[in-house]
């Protein structure tokens, strides 16, 4: 067998992404060892096309439709198939020699794919955190059905993963995630009335796309992070326990049924769970900058106040609820917070559509994918009229 063939073949939907590009920093680092076969993006053409010329995938899909053309255009001269639409992405992590498919599209958009990449068998690692949310019980029986394996790459799942490998059937007491807490976590009520989308765009340690950042001063991410880790884990809501840790080192911990706690730690680098994605069980060198505790002597950890950031409280409502209730607000907070990037709604009234949303769209105790189909699109109705 040649050298190239060895290599692991990586699909990465949303390239163009933070994770995506990131990802393209590992698989760079370790060439050897994978390659890339897809690119997907949905809208930056010029930096995908900048993407196909460096790792010369297989394989390119833009998702809109307007710009295939022009990408198709600009890499004739490449060995490369370029394709365009959201169905092309779903059927193309079908492809046979794909070994691990990275799902880094954000929002309702990634669910599809994953699917299918599931019923192909594939290694999922998963960075697209709508799709356990809005579907995690489907998820999780695809998974048993077709054998296939999903390894988290949110920083506080691939925490936990860490911390559970090694552990077999030890019982868990409880999960504990962190968060930063986000740009706001010092603000009162009153503050929050006025924020604007500069400053919730400015996260304290992270760097993400605009839509996870607002998540990420809504709280509504850490929501989002619980009925993940819910379905990756087999664990019961009350399980899982918020909290806010501004410095963000420690990216989450177990606690196990003899009161031990495992904590996984390290600099606020989203290379590093890649890179456990994609070499798991193995640990890979890396480049990355070393954690040193002499410049964080002073860790904090605080309850997080779900009267000021409400979408955490109405995220773990839904997962109580269950059903297609988190599918509801999933669809909702899109809405909201396209919304509030565009200046149309405040910060604190993302909260109350949401809630409305809730109360307004039809509950589904025992839904199919076709339920989840309707209900996003439903719920996407109903917070349009709210706005």
């Amino acid at each position: 067998m040649s050298e190239i063939l060895k290599k692991k073949q990586i699909a990465i939907l949303g390239s163009t992404g933070s994770i995506g590009s990131q990802a393209l920093q590992v698989i760079a680092e370790h060439s050897d060892l994978y390659e890339v076969y897809a690119l997907t993006a949905n809208n930056r053409v010029d930096l995908l096309i900048e993407q196909a010329k460096m790792f010369l995938p297989e394989v390119v899909i833009i998702a809109n439709d307007g710009k295939y053309e022009y990408l198709k255009e600009t890499l004739a001269d490449l060995p490369i198939k370029v394709y365009a639409g959201a169905e092309a992405i779903a059927q193309i992590v079908e492809s046979q020699p794909i070994d691990i498919v990275l799902t880094a599209m954000v929002g309702y958009a990634g669910l599809k794919p994953t699917i299918n990449a599931i019923k192909a068998g594939k290694t999922i690692a998963l960075a697209n955190k709508e799709t356990l949310v809005v579907a995690g019980d489907l998820i999780n029986k695809l998974v048993m059905q077709h054998q296939a394996s999903i390894i988290p790459v949110d920083s506080e799942h691939s925490a936990i993963f860490q911390c559970l490998t090694g552990e077999g059937n030890n019982e868990i007491e409880k999960l504990i995630l962190t968060a930063s807490g986000g740009p706001f976590r010092t603000y009162t009520l009153d503050e929050l009335q006025y924020v604007t989308k500069i400053q919730a765009l400015k996260h304290p340690n992270w760097e993400m796309g605009a839509k996870i950042t607002i998540d990420s001063a809504t709280m509504m991410n850490k929501g989002f992070e619980v009925i993940e880790a819910k379905w990756l884990f087999g664990v019961k809501p009350e399980q899982i326990e918020v909290l806010v840790h501004p410095q963000s080192i420690v990216h989450s911990m177990v606690q196990f049924a003899d009161g031990s706690i495992k904590a996984q730690l390290g600099l606020p680098d989203m290379k590093l769970p890649i890179q456990y994605a994609f070499s798991y069980p193995d640990r890979l060198p890396s480049s990355f900058e070393r954690l040193d505790f002499t410049k964080y002597s002073n860790l904090t950890f605080e309850k997080p106040d779900t009267e000021r950031f409400r979408n955490l409280a109405l995220m773990y409502e839904a997962m109580n609820k269950a059903g297609n209730m988190p599918c509801i607000v999933n669809a909702a907070n899109e809405i909201v917070v396209s919304a509030f990037l565009e200046d149309k709604i405040s910060f604190l009234q993302m909260s109350d559509v949401i809630e409305n949303a809730m109360n307004r769209t039809s509950f589904i105790a025992q839904p199919t994918y076709e339920d989840y189909v309707a209900t996003d699109m439903e719920a996407r109705r109903i917070a349009m009229e709210l706005l």
